[in-house]
């Protein structure tokens, strides 16, 4: 049985559907990612987790031993019709130095290296072709090495891990490697943030 639609209703569903996407996200301190997406257009959730290891729902403490082969990861719930997995790219790349390998500066291990963790074909060919642009331009003076796999074994972080820096301005960490980075995060990404 088919259901006639007028092109108003047909208007009216576009306005009320979104198109969600999800993609996982490793660039050291969990943290920071996090908080950078959660300000983004089109993002609808940014979530720390741990992904891409052995153990099945590591703690914190797990995978921070390095054991576990887990990433500090960020899962973006983004709509697609708002911002594109290539916008959602170069925002990441800026976020994190995709040339070192199991680092972010002074976070050093495993569960710190720099990954894309694809849900599907699509976001696997889009990885590879923006990773190959970058290497193609020599943006970077070092290989890049932040890997692309496909998602494997995430679980969601601890409660008291989502929104950290939003809860945890005093903490150290915080004020010393995560500010700053956000500050430049929102100079460069200005035309990309939600309004306040």
């Amino acid at each position: 049985m088919f259901i006639k639609i007028s092109p108003y209703q047909l208007h009216e569903i576009k306005e009320n559907y979104i198109v969600t996407e999800q993609i996982t996200l490793g660039g050291g301190c969990f943290w920071c990612i996090e908080s950078a997406f959660n300000k983004v257009k089109g993002v609808l959730s940014a979530y720390s987790g741990y992904s891409n290891g052995h153990t099945f729902q590591p703690s914190y403490q797990d995978v921070c031993t390095g054991d576990t082969g887990h990433n500090e990861v960020v899962q973006v719930t983004f709509d697609s019709e708002v911002i594109n997995l290539k916008q959602i790219f170069e925002i990441f790349f800026a976020l994190h130095d995709p040339t070192q390998l199991n680092r972010q500066g002074n976070d050093i291990g495993t569960q710190y290296r720099g990954g894309i963790y694809y849900h599907n074909d699509k976001q696997k060919i889009a990885a590879e072709a923006f990773v190959a642009q970058l290497k193609a331009d020599n943006i970077y003076d070092a290989p890049v090495v932040t890997e692309i796999e496909a998602l494997d074994n995430y679980s969601q972080a601890e409660d008291y891990h989502q929104d950290y820096f939003a809860n945890n301005p005093s903490n150290t960490y915080c004020n010393l490697v995560v500010g700053p980075k956000l500050v430049k995060f929102k100079k460069t990404f200005a035309q990309y943030l939600k309004e306040d």
